[in-house]
């Protein structure tokens, strides 16, 4: 089999790139990986070799964030760091049969300067954002080289919309980073309605979306979080432990305790309301919740892969900003509920809270939103198997250039 090089540059690209890599690895293929930014937690994860000194930075990846994100990168030395990616990548590439990019037009070009054989996942980029996809300068020209011998996209409309403006094949086979939460796993103890908290993965934008989020609940009605009806449950990662929690919650009054019914839980209580902690149980948090209240990218459009509705709680990122999360509707449709209101203002926060209960209403009783809900996730996301269809067309790619 081949010598295969994954190519990433953010969190949820270092995710896709990683299920992808596992089934190549599968396939009998040599896998390595080298994320451009960030530790590629994913790959370590994975199993899969990481080239290089790796280091994480608060922004998570170069791309769609604040100002104060951009200006926070230079101050870190992204940029430089980046740079020293690409010459690691150049003074490798002629090791592998094959380039694989998760990403957007930084390792599309990354790829295309190596002069080597290169496939493409475009998971960065979509149709669905302005009905055209408008492709950053020089990435059009790098899809068009021969070295690039597939590419694929993340939904059906781009695929089309690609296939037209560059006048060649390109594909859409799926998304690997659905195939985890579309797996069924154990769910969570019935209730007649469950609300999941969706803080995200990075820090310090972690901690201050959880604030927030706790700021919210504290807005929603309390015979509603007291008629033993809802569950809330908070999916956290374990970067934020329990001692670090529990100084972020203390500052707006919330406590850590165990959950009275299982010792094994812990719930954060404010006078009558309390959440119950959930960690490493993100994919069960998903499939069990019937409506999502998210701050986070990609675990939004799992959320809305599985035909689940989501409510947006912007924050002050540097990466879920309200521009971030504007962009993120246009993105995955009409199942992605924002409510008016400046980011972090009790307005927008109460009307956040009158939008949640709104919609854990229809989320049980509206046969029109799930229907839907079902749509969107098969036109937005696509169905179960995208890792594996995509890794035999990798593996059928190669199979070609070798004839």
């Amino acid at each position: 089999m081949a010598r295969l090089l994954l190519l990433s540059n953010g969190h949820g690209e270092d995710l896709s790139g990683a299920l992808l890599g596992k089934v190549l690895k599968k396939t009998g293929h040599q896998v390595d990986a080298l994320p451009l930014v960030g530790h590629g937690h994913a790959y370590s994860e994975a199993e899969i070799e990481i080239l290089g000194q790796v280091r994480e930075f608060s922004t998570g990846g170069l791309g769609y964030t604040s100002l104060r994100g951009r200006l926070t990168e230079l101050l870190q030395g992204q940029v430089l760091y980046l740079l020293q990616r690409l010459g690691r990548l150049l003074q490798v590439a002629h090791r592998y049969d094959l380039l694989v990019v998760i990403g957007d037009v930084i390792p599309v070009m990354a790829a295309w300067l190596s002069f080597r054989p290169v496939a493409i996942y475009l998971v960065a980029y979509s149709s669905h954002y302005e009905g055209r996809l408008r492709l950053p300068w020089p990435c059009g020209r790098c899809l068009t080289s021969r070295r690039v011998l597939g590419i694929f996209s993340r939904d059906e409309l781009t695929a089309t919309d690609l296939t037209s403006q560059l006048q060649r094949p390109v594909s859409f086979l799926g998304n690997p980073f659905m195939d985890p939460v579309l797996t069924p796993q154990a769910r969570l103890p019935a209730c007649r309605c469950r609300l999941g908290l969706l803080p995200g993965s990075r820090r310090p934008e972690l901690e201050h979306n959880l604030m927030l989020l706790l700021a919210l609940v504290e807005y929603l009605p309390e015979q509603l979080l007291t008629s033993g009806e809802l569950s809330l449950d908070l999916a956290l990662v374990p970067a934020l432990d329990d001692n670090s929690l529990a100084a972020v919650i203390t500052h707006q009054g919330w406590r850590m305790q165990l959950d009275p019914d299982n010792e094994t839980l812990t719930r954060l209580v404010l006078g009558e309301r309390h959440i119950t902690l959930r960690r490493d149980s993100f994919i069960k948090v998903l499939q069990s919740s019937d409506l999502l209240i998210s701050m986070a990218g990609t675990a939004t459009e799992q959320a809305v892969g599985l035909a689940k509705p989501v409510v947006q709680l912007a924050g002050m990122g540097p990466q879920f900003t309200a521009e971030f999360a504007e962009a993120q509707r246009r993105l995955l449709g009409p199942t992605v509920f924002c409510a008016d209101g400046k980011t972090g203002e009790a307005l927008n926060l109460q009307n956040t809270a009158k939008l949640t209960v709104e919609l854990l209403k229809r989320s049980l009783e509206d046969r029109e939103l799930q229907a839907q809900c079902q749509q969107q996730a098969a036109r937005r996301l696509g169905g179960a198997g995208g890792g594996q269809r995509l890794a035999e067309a990798i593996t059928n790619l190669l199979t070609v250039k070798h004839q």
